[in-house]
């Protein structure tokens, strides 16, 4: 049964809900969908607006993340127009939030704001050293907006990501534009190029090591191992 499992194949579509966020595999249904298309689907979180960004391809049944849900439609203007307004209603419930955390005197800063699409719940991203204690904050904004409210904690790396910038290569950060998912980035990497170990020099806006010294390093493994290659081959025609 594993063995058949693994040999079938279903066709699934891959969706944003982010410009640069994790793609995420729906089947498409009897829809025909291609790449650039907006579509409405249903998440873990609800109703969610998102966009294919891979188009219509098969793939090993193994390889997909269950329960895996088809698309339930391709967006309609109506619906695009309503991903804006929830756009525009975020904005304002941002304002509002802040303005509860400082009344509050709560030691978090607010990063983001954003509606699911049906606008049945409300989520706010905020950054903090420690816990915090929102309880009374999530009574008020509750009463306020009258919808479910979500305050999530994120690290410092996804606040570069949502909130943007620019490097110290002066080009746009790399998980803005094109970096999905972060990596672990150690110091050795940093030595293994040679370069300052000096943190201003090496962190990036977050303040953590910059996502480049990790597709870098890949590079400087490989240059290593031709090296070495070299190296053998040079001793063996020495020998010879």
């Amino acid at each position: 049964m594993e063995e058949e499992r693994s040999s079938e194949k279903v066709v699934v579509v891959g969706v944003r809900f982010r410009p640069v966020g994790k793609i995420y595999y729906f089947k498409p249904g009897n829809l025909q969908l291609r790449t650039g298309d907006h579509v409405i689907v249903e998440t873990a979180r609800g109703i969610e607006f998102g966009k294919v960004v891979v188009g219509p391809r098969e793939v090993p049944v193994a390889e997909t993340v269950a329960p895996l849900k088809e698309v339930i439609r391709k967006a309609t203007l109506e619906d695009c127009a309503r991903a804006e307004e929830n756009v525009r209603k975020a904005r304002d419930a941002f304002v509002i939030c802040q303005q509860k955390i400082a009344e509050h005197g709560l030691p978090m800063k607010l990063i983001e704001a954003e509606y699911t699409f049906d606008q049945g719940k409300l989520l706010f991203y905020f950054t903090a050293e420690g816990r915090v204690d929102f309880r009374e904050l999530v009574k008020d904004l509750a009463s306020i907006f009258r919808t479910r409210i979500e305050l999530r904690q994120i690290g410092v790396r996804d606040e570069a990501k949502m909130v943007g910038g620019l490097g110290p290569c002066g080009r746009e950060l790399c998980c803005c534009t094109w970096l999905t998912d972060f990596e672990p980035v150690s110091i050795r990497m940093a030595k293994d190029q040679n370069l300052s170990l000096n943190p201003t020099k090496i962190s990036g806006l977050c303040g953590r090591l910059m996502c480049c010294l990790k597709f870098e390093s890949v590079l400087v493994a490989e240059a290593l191992e031709e090296e070495d290659e070299e190296i053998v081959v040079e001793e063996e025609e020495q020998h010879f």
